[in-house]
């Protein structure tokens, strides 16, 4: 039987709130939600195009909340859409010059974020976090 103090889905809740919270109040924030600025990282890495189901693969979101969110962020001018000649149905996201911008902040915001997030967490007890991570996505794989 589950403990319901000790649910790993319970932990997991609780833990993203509370990033979903932290994100928010980061000082980049002021042009974009947290989690515009986690895509705006995952963009800013890429060498490559990216595509909307890149970013939904990416953070395991659902087509329509990743269309949502990168509307929002062409309406503040971080991304634009733009058709590829190979396929007129696929649109590429491409980042403006204000995103470029906001580059060094993001990077800042988000690893300063990941240094407290893991403070004090020796590198094999992350390893193992990682690992059995992996597994429950895994085993939510649909």
């Amino acid at each position: 039987m589950i403990s319901l103090t000790q649910s790993a889905a319970r932990y997991i809740s609780k833990l993203s709130n509370k990033l979903r919270r932290r994100l928010d109040t980061l000082s980049s924030r002021k042009d974009f939600s947290g989690s515009q600025g986690r895509t705006l990282h995952f963009l800013l890495a890429q060498t490559g195009d990216v595509f909307q189901k890149d970013i939904e693969e990416e953070y395991s979101i659902r087509p329509s909340t990743a269309s949502e969110m990168l509307k929002q962020m062409e309406e503040r001018g971080l991304i634009r859409r733009e058709t590829v000649p190979y396929d007129n149905r696929l649109k590429k996201v491409v980042l403006t010059e204000k995103a470029l911008i906001c580059r060094q902040q993001v990077r800042e915001d988000l690893t300063r974020l990941e240094e407290t997030l893991t403070q004090g967490i020796p590198p094999e007890d992350m390893e193992v976090f990682f690992r059995v991570i992996e597994k429950m996505m895994d085993n939510l794989a649909e």
